[in-house]
């Protein structure tokens, strides 16, 4: 049988007071007298005595808990964007929920409804089809607070998040001006139609006169350092002439970095390589890592100070609003000319 909880009642039974008495002490009512309050709390923590939230919740309308949806636990900026949140939420006197969607929509369909049973006072979303957004646009028609964490402009729902077009764009562009023509990109935008990466690609190739090569690009089946290294190998057998790749994150870079190594292929002189979100680890990888910047520091703060704007909004929610963040490149060895 599991531990008894410890009601106010039973606190009453051990000091002799009534459980209104209890309950007013509990919440520091200066309708109790100083010694009478200290008595009772002394006795609630011999009990080990603590509030029951759901209960209080059902008084306030509120459980001071917010869901936290990820695509991929395993994801280093995704882990580092949950600790910046949490502690951005405990700040406000906020607790934080978390669960994976495994890049799943329909396992985000299921944690979302989840979240929304446990009466969490609203939901941070990093969605795994940045296009796919049925499940989550009647939460927002519904008044209920919902902030995603990366951004389709035309969605409806509110949304902080870097600009993944403009990163990309950045890039790319980096590796024209360094003298690459042959650009090849290791990125998903087949896989759940998030193309903002390759769409930025494009755009930077298309602005320097030149063409899309299919060739060239290498849609992937995860986004770990392994699956960078298959794609490296598979875009290097296609006989592309790539002499630099754009990763659309550093796990994938820092695989393909290690694919180089392997098959006698300097970084940067003979391929020049660039990551994307600037973890950790990519300015001490085996050649450090040029990489797009993810601000995960702004990301969170922007993203929980707009989720309190709409759980307190009194009535009907406010428009949603878009806020995109310009990411910065950080230059390394692996495509700085002469390293």
């Amino acid at each position: 049988m599991g531990k008894a909880i410890v009601r106010l009642k039973d606190i009453a039974d051990k000091t002799g007071f009534s459980t209104n008495t209890v309950s007013l002490a509990l919440r520091e009512s200066p309708r109790i007298p100083p010694p009478t309050r200290a008595l009772i709390q002394q006795a609630a923590a011999a009990l080990h005595y603590l509030p029951n939230q759901i209960a209080k919740s059902l008084v306030s309308r509120h459980s001071m808990t917010i869901g936290l949806v990820l695509t991929d636990v395993t994801n280093p900026t995704l882990t580092h964007a949950a600790q910046a949140i949490e502690l951005a939420l405990s700040a406000r006197g906020y607790g934080t929920l978390f669960a994976t969607s495994n890049n799943t929509v329909e396992e985000e369909i299921r944690t979302v409804e989840m979240f929304r049973s446990r009466q969490v006072d609203g939901m941070l979303i990093y969605p795994t089809s940045h296009r796919q957004l049925d499940h989550i646009r009647p939460l927002r028609r519904a008044n209920y607070p919902v902030v995603l964490l990366v951004a389709d402009p035309d969605a409806g729902i509110d949304a902080v998040c870097v600009d993944e077009r403009r990163g990309a764009w950045k890039a790319v562009r980096h590796l024209i001006e360094t003298g690459h023509r042959r650009i090849g990109i290791l990125d998903s935008a087949n896989r759940h139609g998030n193309g903002e990466k390759r769409e930025g690609y494009i755009k930077a190739l298309s602005e320097a006169g030149i063409d899309y090569d299919s060739r060239l690009a290498v849609d992937l089946k995860g986004h770990t350092v392994l699956h960078g290294s298959a794609a490296m190998d598979e875009l290097m057998s296609r006989g592309s002439g790539a002499t630099a790749v754009f990763c659309a994150n550093d796990s994938l870079a820092i695989g393909a970095l290690d694919w180089c190594r392997r098959n006698a292929i300097a970084v940067p002189r003979d391929m020049a390589i660039m990551g994307y979100d600037d973890i950790q680890y990519a300015g001490f990888a085996g050649v450090p890592l040029s990489s797009v910047r993810y601000a995960t520091r702004e990301v969170s703060d922007l993203a929980v100070e707009r989720l309190m704007e709409l759980i307190a909004a009194p009535d009907a929610l406010p428009p949603p609003r878009v806020s995109m963040i310009d990411p910065d490149l950080v230059i390394r060895d692996s495509t700085r000319a002469g390293a």
